[in-house]
């Protein structure tokens, strides 16, 4: 544990809560945030105690939902009034959403009426929609003001808000209509009104736009946040940067874990339950296992070549595997090339066209190299079966990289999501393909 923590404990039955402060100035964020989970109630609820109101808010967020719920149920009435009232809305929603309904209802007793009346709107929209991660709080006023009217505004509200960089213009009917960054009304004229400056080519998200879409848009354009409006055009909230990264992060867990064969919620490892990560695990292995098997159907049929020329049994294991890598090794650059947009649906034919190149290139290239490790390398086979197995290996490898550059396009064409394709069933599907083009290969060129 931080030596800085030990120091803190030994000091809390000596020091007052004004020394006490300084010693836990003395402990970086990230560490304290750390060890908490090493903390018996009493230290934690001691040490948030003493922190500044924003730390406070800073670390509940960080932590787990069940030392969030720990906390809250610990602290009493008023601290934890002012605690939850200080969390933006969009936070405050996501805390809600990952508690405990019995926990839940403590929550909502301690908010004040304005804190509510945010989660209850917030709580209507889908979580992993851009409604679910936009904050209601924001500067926005009319384009009929002049600057120094904007400013006088903007000096009365900046506090209630997360972000004040842009201020957006609405119309009577609260309808977006534009624009203006805070340094343009800081840098413009008193008497310049607010709709000659504004800008009215907006970038903005619908409501039901997914998060990952939303993390997209605001990664393509550089934005700090994003304005998200209904079907009228309304202005419903902003998105900000800080919480997309939360979103990329969870997106990224999410493919990891596909391209992993699992499924299920991306709640972090040591917080899951025994049943929760064999969920997560057994049904794609169980498909994988069935997938698996036909393999032997492969053998089986060939079982008479083995038998005739019983050196191709030795190279099995390295077809399977070279054919693997290389699908894997496609299909992982089509699905991030497709994530970060970087790949499109109508690049299908060009793609082909450059896989095609790439795999015939890298296929002669181990082909050679597994030619000339069978003649000289133990077990030293002869030159024949050696060029069988080394043309078989080229063709394999071009037919794994063009399956896995095909399977994640088609995937996407098809409306589902192509991380699936990248692990283990990929390598099955390429297991299959490849054991047989490698028998068929070896058949023909032995004359068996």
């Amino acid at each position: 544990m931080n030596e800085n923590i030990e120091k803190f404990r030994e000091s809390i039955p000596l020091l007052g809560n004004e020394e006490l402060k300084e010693l836990i100035k003395d402990i970086p964020f990230n560490d304290l945030v750390s060890i908490w989970d090493d903390l018996d109630t009493d230290e934690a609820l001691k040490i948030l105690s003493l922190l500044d109101i924003d730390d406070k808010v800073d670390l509940v967020r960080s932590l787990s939902p069940p030392r969030q719920e720990e906390l809250i149920r610990n602290l009493s009435s008023e601290h934890a009034k002012v605690l939850l009232d200080e969390m933006e809305p969009d936070d405050l929603t996501d805390f809600i959403q990952s508690i405990s309904p019995g926990v839940r209802e403590d929550v909502y007793s301690h908010l004040s009426e304005e804190s509510r009346e945010e989660t209850q709107f917030l709580l209507k929209f889908d979580e992993d929609d851009a409604a679910g991660l936009m904050t209601p709080r924001y500067l926005a006023l009319r384009s009929s003001l002049s600057i120094a009217q904007a400013l006088s505004w903007v000096r009365q509200h900046a506090k209630d808000v997360e972000t004040v960089y842009n201020i957006y213009v609405i119309d009577h009917q609260k309808r977006l209509i534009g624009v203006v960054s805070l340094r343009e009304i800081l840098t413009s004229d008193d008497n310049e009104i607010i709709e000659n400056i504004m800008e009215e080519n907006i970038i903005s998200v619908k409501v039901d736009t997914d998060q990952e879409e939303v993390a997209k848009i605001l990664e393509a354009y550089d934005l700090l946040a994003l304005p998200v409006v209904n079907e009228d055009q309304k202005l419903m909230g902003i998105v900000t940067f800080d919480d997309i990264i939360d979103v990329i992060r969870e997106e990224q867990t999410e493919d990891i874990y596909k391209m992993g064969a699992m499924g299920g919620s991306t709640e972090r490892y040591l917080e899951s339950s025994i049943v929760a990560l064999v969920k997560k695990r057994i049904p794609w292995i169980t498909i994988l296992l069935i997938a698996a098997t036909f393999t032997t159907n492969v053998l089986d049929h060939f079982t008479s070549l083995m038998t005739a020329a019983t050196v191709l049994a030795l190279f099995i294991p390295t077809i399977i595997g070279t054919g693997g890598n290389s699908g894997t090794q496609s299909s992982t650059l089509m699905i991030r090339g497709l994530a970060t947009g970087e790949i499109h649906l109508r690049d299908f034919w060009r793609v082909m066209a450059r896989e095609i190149v790439v795999s015939t290139i890298i296929g002669f290239f181990m082909g050679i190299l597994i030619i000339l490790r069978s003649v000289f390398l133990p077990p030293f086979v002869g030159l024949v079966p050696a060029i069988a197995v080394g043309i078989a290996l080229c063709f394999v490898i071009m037919v794994a990289t063009m399956v896995g550059a095909i399977a994640p396009l088609l995937i996407k064409k098809l409306g589902a999501d192509p991380t699936v394709m990248a692990g283990p069933l990929m390598a099955t599907i390429i297991d299959l393909s490849g054991l047989t083009i490698y028998f068929l290969v070896a058949k023909a060129i032995l004359g068996l």
